[in-house]
């Protein structure tokens, strides 16, 4: 019942949330305001705002709601920038940062994953999102410079491709595997061709995978 579903997402948002040091009210209201059970199965109902992460199928997870607010806090929005997100999984991530931002650019290599949050996120008449089948790894040039760029699975290291996608002052924000073989979420900052680093936490993300052969990459929405 939509009563229950509002109940579930104020106890998460207040004990999952703010209680672990989510601050930003912007953050806090579009967590509250995004539906995530929509993004999950069905028959989970208001568990779908319990404490942790859920599988969404092909070996892919959708992240435990701090964790998505922690990122979105993370990448310091105010409303106007243009972020790339690699790997979409179910959408959730993306429908929060569309809150957010400007707009929001979103890779998804799994196309039956894309389709799916493509399908969801166009029921929730969000106009701000487009949503790619492809090779996150390589970014997507058309639309660069990004603003923000955020990864939501680990890379051995952070491609290239995708730093130089980002404007000057941008920031990379995603998993990536320390030289102790450990996920840490780290922030990049670009200042011309140089990146600073901030290290921010420990986290266990999905590894990050690149094709091994370059695909087309085609919108789920024309499908």
């Amino acid at each position: 019942m939509p009563q229950d579903y509002h109940i579930a997402r104020e106890r998460m948002v207040n004990e999952q949330l703010v209680s672990n040091g989510i601050v930003d009210p912007r953050v806090i209201d579009a967590m509250r305001d995004v539906p995530r059970h929509l993004f999950v199965d069905a028959e989970l109902g208001p568990q779908a705002y319990s404490d942790h992460a859920f599988p969404i199928g092909y070996s892919q997870t959708m992240s435990q709601p701090f964790m998505v607010a922690f990122l979105a806090e993370q990448l310091a929005l105010t409303g106007r920038e243009q972020v790339l997100e690699i790997g979409t999984g179910s959408g959730y991530q993306a429908a929060v940062l569309a809150r957010l931002a400007g707009h929001v650019y979103s890779i998804e290599r799994i196309e039956a994953l894309a389709t799916r949050a493509a399908d969801v996120l166009g029921s929730l008449e969000i106009q701000n999102i487009q949503v790619l089948i492809g090779d996150g790894s390589t970014g997507w040039p058309e639309f660069q410079p990004y603003d923000r760029i955020l990864t939501t699975a680990a890379a051995a290291e952070v491609p290239q491709s995708l730093l130089m996608q980002l404007r000057d002052g941008g920031a990379f924000l995603g998993p990536v595997y320390n030289k102790a073989g450990e996920q840490e979420i780290v922030r990049l900052t670009r200042n011309g061709q140089e990146f600073g680093l901030e290290r921010l936490r420990k986290c266990s993300f999905v590894p990050l995978v690149r094709e091994e052969s370059e695909k087309a990459a085609k919108d789920p929405r024309t499908q």
